[in-house]
């Protein structure tokens, strides 16, 4: 009953959505030229045979979907994938990204007129949820069209568990239609078997085997000239409320580093011109990439304000800041810059990628700061080569043993998709 009325108030409140829609296009949050999608209608053909439909909420999931799905399409040669997420960011990030055979579409939002035109066109052969954005509407709809569904690399907060338990049934009744559940770890496997009495296993976090980031020559060589032998310190994807903690970093770092250099990688490259004042307002001198500006001998600050360049900034960091993770937003993906052989530090609020980050300071490929430490340490690491160089190892070693997660999901995927009911 209470799905019913969801989807009634949705249908009912079309001009709400709609205004809500032209709100987030006039502050940048949708493509203007694919708005259209968000309703549900495509602006691409739709491939002859088996389609997957893969959906990740933002740039995170999307870049942990990309190794089940070049694992799925290896495995499956005359498979074709749609890959959807709901943020600009991601849209651009996986344009550069997604393999042959693989194309994205911005997500429906959650109207039942609009869900039901994007599966009319798309008619996908099975539906793969990564983590857990899943909308009422969007999930009862595929199943009624008899779409397996899986929820892979499964994963919530205690508080996100805690809220979907106080629902009882209807939460029952939402993850019943998943043909399979596909756990991040042991401790995420507990959390869905007791909302769900569908089949759930436990089998790693995809995010532990995702791609190094590509890497462009032509600007790596450029910035690469620009710098010389200049040190480099890396916060990357820092969110607001981080950069301060970031420039005090270099500045306590810069006492005992002579010529540091520290680049700033904003989550979202609109706060560049904030970055660059707040700098300024420090007296650091700052210039941002997204002007065309290359760092000079004077620069203290290059503010990194663009898109798909991290992998080059991973490249010429010499010790790298995962941000994210001084404020409640959970931490990025600790295991970016260990693909690149990086010593990495992160701060305390890593509950998006725990595990990740407790077996990486296990291995000793990694470290937790806080803000008040995060000059002294870069400070440290960068004056100690070996030390430097030991913990770069042990990064390196330890992202290259985590593909197999993939490929073992990959084939549960496939499973449970073509027989459904098949767990093992």
């Amino acid at each position: 009953m209470i799905f019913a009325l969801y989807k009634a108030a949705m249908q009912l409140g079309t001009p709400v959505v709609e205004a809500f829609l032209q709100k987030r296009l006039a502050r940048g949050k949708e493509d203007p030229e694919r708005i259209s999608e968000r309703r549900g209608i495509a602006t691409r053909e739709r491939p002859d045979g088996r389609l997957f439909w893969v959906h990740g909420a933002s740039v995170g999931e999307c870049q942990a979907a990309l190794a089940l799905i070049n694992c799925l399409l290896a495995r499956d040669p005359g498979l074709h994938v749609l890959l959807t997420s709901g943020t600009r960011t991601s849209a651009e990030l996986m344009a550069g990204r997604l393999p042959e055979r693989a194309i994205h579409q911005f997500v429906p939002i959650d109207h039942p007129h609009w869900i039901a035109r994007f599966l009319d066109h798309w008619t996908p052969s099975a539906a793969v949820f990564v983590e857990s954005d899943l909308w009422p509407n969007l999930v009862l709809a595929t199943r009624s069209r008899n779409i397996p569904l899986v929820l892979a690399n499964a994963r919530m907060s205690e508080d996100s568990f805690a809220r979907w338990r106080r629902f009882g049934i209807l939460t029952s009744r939402l993850f019943r239609d998943f043909s399979l559940i596909l756990a991040s770890n042991d401790q995420q496997k507990a959390g869905f078997e007791s909302l769900t009495d569908a089949p759930v296993l436990s089998i790693g976090n995809l995010k532990r085997a995702a791609a190094p980031l590509t890497v462009d020559a032509t600007a790596l060589g450029m910035l690469k000239q620009a710098i010389g032998t200049r040190p480099v310190f890396l916060a990357a994807s820092t969110h607001d409320g981080e950069d301060l903690a970031v420039l005090d970093a270099h500045r306590r770092a810069a006492e005992s580093v002579p010529n540091l250099l520290t680049i700033i990688v904003p989550r979202h490259p609109a706060r560049g011109p904030d970055i660059a004042a707040l700098a300024a307002s420090k007296d650091l001198l700052a210039v941002r990439r997204e002007n065309g500006a290359l760092p000079d001998t004077t620069t203290a600050i290059y503010v990194a304000d663009t898109l798909g360049e991290m992998g080059s900034f991973f490249t010429l960091a010499d010790t790298v800041f995962v941000a994210g993770s001084l404020i409640p937003v959970g931490g990025h993906n600790p295991l970016e810059p260990a693909h690149f052989g990086k010593p990495v530090l992160f701060g305390p609020l890593m509950a998006k990628n725990a595990d990740i980050a407790a077996d990486m300071i296990a291995a000793g490929a990694a470290e937790e700061v806080d803000a008040a430490g995060l000059g002294d340490r870069v400070a440290a690491l960068t004056g100690d080569s070996p030390a430097r160089a030991a913990m770069a190892a042990a990064a390196l070693t330890f992202a290259h043993g985590q593909g197999r997660i993939a490929d073992d999901m990959a084939e549960r995927v496939l499973a449970a998709t073509s027989h459904p009911g098949v767990t093992r």
